[in-house]
């Protein structure tokens, strides 16, 4: 049985279903990590579930932290509407420390796991501005994991993983569509509702349409009142 692993952050949208599969055609056995935070697009998690079981994942949790306790975003405070058009500066979409609290939760299952590879899918090309989407941001966290934990002092050093920091959205799809994954079963938009239709007009969706139209691959996402 292949016991090369590695922990994958899924969130059930386009980019961490890549991720997913690429680690796995890199034979990584994969336990993927989805973390419920209180978003407004919650759809994403039964999202995850569809994807973690279609690419075989080898496991796949749901940790629970409560990040609307502190609000300050769109996705984590219903009195802050997502915005549907073009902003400048970082966007209310951007939840504070998010990715740092996610990749510390990954961090904390591969140690136990003693895997020592960390998978995500940050993207710096097309993506909303977020400052913990940057390379800068990935290089430090690796540097951090190295130095806080039992299993690198003791020499299992980790690697974290950003297999499309560089890519494109139309890269992106077009790296998973050569590995086979099915994007009508993820969720991207900040608005989703229950069934996890899209909205069709907040940043992530803009994105999204932009990614299929420039990889010229249909677009199989399910929008709402269509």
């Amino acid at each position: 049985m292949n016991d090369k692993r590695a922990v994958v952050l899924l969130s059930g949208g386009l980019d961490s279903a890549t991720v997913l599969a690429q680690a796995r055609a890199k034979g990584f056995q994969c336990y993927a990590l989805s973390v419920d935070y209180g978003q407004r697009h919650h759809a994403e998690l039964a999202a995850a579930q569809r994807v973690a079981k279609e690419l075989g994942a080898h496991e796949h949790r749901v940790i629970n932290i409560d990040l609307t306790a502190f609000g300050g975003s769109a996705l984590t405070d219903a009195n802050i509407a997502v915005p549907e058009s073009a902003t400048s500066g970082i966007p209310l979409t951007y939840v504070p420390a998010r990715n740092t609290i996610m990749l510390s939760l990954a961090l904390a299952w591969a140690e136990v796991l003693k895997a020592q590879d960390i998978f995500f899918g940050v993207n710096a090309v097309d993506y909303s501005g977020y400052p913990d989407c940057r390379p800068e941001f990935v290089d430090a966290f690796e540097r951090m994991a190295n130095l806080a934990t039992k299993a690198a002092v003791e020499g299992s050093a980790l690697t974290l993983h950003a297999p499309l920091l560089h890519l494109s959205k139309a890269e992106i799809i077009q790296a998973g569509v050569q590995l086979g994954v099915d994007y009508a079963l993820t969720v991207s938009c900040y608005q989703a509702d229950e069934f996890g239709h899209a909205c069709g007009r907040c940043d992530s969706c803009r994105l999204r349409q932009e990614g299929f139209r420039a990889a010229q691959v249909e677009d199989p996402t399910r929008y709402q009142n269509t």
